[in-house]
């Protein structure tokens, strides 16, 4: 194999040089000229213009985006993922889209939906002013006022009702006097004794009284007598209707009609004008029971008492007797019910210790299993129906522990009999172990040791 000269592989080289050479200089020339003559080709335009608008995002998006942190990458994507021309980024932008402004919020921060001012702000009031075209001076010194629609029958009996039955739970007139001042009764005046007296109708004798006492404080300054004798004469004509809820009605009624007549509220010829002219036999009777009670005040008995003195306005004599009067009749009878329902009427939640504590002292002096095993019934029933409380519970107990000492010397087995009552209620679930716990217990002699010098040592057990 024959081997060249260096000299002449320096002499290829060089002309294979020139030979690139012209071809590269005779290429830019003919690109040169057709750049001259206009005629580029379709990929240098293409380019040319990708350029022109990479140019432009960026530098969009540096004006845009500077002083936050985020950073446009070369693929034309910022730190936040998003396109730089997206719908989604150009929403998310709270920047002016002028590129002007100081980058404060719009109206100094007052601005935005449902927004009336700065924080803080304190306005001013409203002048007046003289100079504008709709200013009417007689208008200047106009004072509105809330104006309420008179009640008609239904809205008066569905608005009226609760105050009078919240009445009967705290006893004030003046609060239902302001109440009834708000509403405005119009014409519906009159009906104000009238329901009062038919809601009365159906509750206790203490309803009774307190309706007698609201009637009195509201006549002559929301009532007059008028209104008065106007809701009786409708109570009169009612009466038919009301027997069917109330078959004391007619009485009930009389005793109103008395009562209001005693009070001053009624006329004392108001009966006078019925006399011969009553055809309803329920009237009739209203009527004359009115007339009897009426005709009593003539020899000393006071009509202010015709519904008695119900609830804590009792003696505490007469309640401690009513209280005795029930237990004697509940062991004679063994109706749980009936002597449920006549504790409930006597209207004194407060003194039901009393009832605890004569029950267990007629269990401690009773000779038989009978009284025993009735008042342990008696008081789980009125314990799981809510009537005696856990407090009024303990008050009984408690004073039947103080006092056992003195009931043991009329009876003797009185601790033994005690501490087991007191067991079963347990039991039973009257009491608590913290009232059982508290049950005292007999003391009992016994001899000590003989080195004591047969002394006599008292302990409990």
């Amino acid at each position: 194999m024959e081997v060249e000269h260096p000299s002449e592989i320096n002499a290829n080289l060089v002309d294979n040089d020139s030979l690139f050479d012209g071809d590269v200089e005779h290429n830019e020339a003919e690109q040169i000229k057709n750049e001259l003559n206009g005629n580029l080709p379709v990929s240098t335009i293409n380019e040319a213009r990708l350029n022109a608008k990479a140019k432009r995002r960026l530098r969009k998006n540096s004006s845009r985006d500077s002083g936050r942190g985020d950073s446009v990458s070369d693929n034309g994507e910022n730190g936040r993922g998003l396109q730089p021309t997206s719908p989604k980024a150009k929403l998310m932008d709270r920047k002016s889209r002028t590129g002007k402004g100081r980058g404060l919020p719009k109206k100094g921060g007052a601005g935005g939906k449902g927004v009336w001012g700065t924080p803080c702000q304190v306005y001013d009031e409203e002048t007046v002013d003289v100079k504008d075209p709709n200013y009417d001076e007689d208008q200047e010194n106009c004072v509105y006022e809330t104006t309420v629609l008179p009640l008609d029958e239904k809205s008066f009996e569905k608005s009226v009702t609760p105050i009078v039955q919240e009445y009967f739970q705290h006893g004030d007139t003046n609060e239902v006097a302001e109440m009834l001042k708000d509403l405005n009764l119009g014409e519906m005046k009159c009906g104000l004794p009238m329901l009062a007296v038919s809601i009365a109708l159906e509750g206790k004798a203490s309803h009774r009284e307190l309706t007698s006492k609201l009637l009195h404080d509201l006549c002559g300054t929301l009532l007059s007598t008028r209104d008065v004798e106007i809701s009786f004469d409708k109570l009169l004509e009612e009466l038919p209707e009301l027997v069917l809820d109330t078959p004391r009605a007619p009485q009930l009624v009389g005793q109103f009609i008395a009562r209001a007549v005693g009070d001053g509220i009624l006329s004392k010829t108001y009966m006078e004008a019925y006399k011969g002219t009553v055809d309803c036999d329920h009237a009739r009777e209203a009527l004359n029971r009115a007339g009897v009670l009426l005709s009593m005040t003539r020899v000393g008995k006071r009509i202010d008492s015709v519904w008695g003195a119900g609830g804590g306005q009792q003696p505490v004599k007469k309640l401690v007797k009513e209280i005795d009067m029930l237990l004697k009749e509940y062991v004679l009878s063994g109706d749980v019910s009936e002597a449920e329902r006549c504790l409930q009427e006597l209207e004194v939640p407060h003194f039901h210790h009393e009832l605890v504590y004569e029950a267990i002292l007629m269990v401690l002096e009773a000779s038989g299993e009978s009284t025993y095993r009735m008042m342990l019934s008696l008081l789980e029933s009125l314990w799981k129906s809510a009537v005696i409380t856990l407090d009024q519970m303990k008050r009984g107990y408690d004073r039947i522990y103080q006092e056992i000492p003195d009931i043991n010397l009329d009876v003797p087995h009185a601790y033994s009999v005690l501490e087991r009552f007191v067991e079963d209620c347990f039991k039973a679930g009257i009491i608590s172990k913290q009232i059982r716990d508290q049950c005292p217990s007999r003391g009992r002699k016994r001899f000590v040791s003989e080195g004591d010098g047969g002394r006599l040592k008292f302990e409990s057990y």
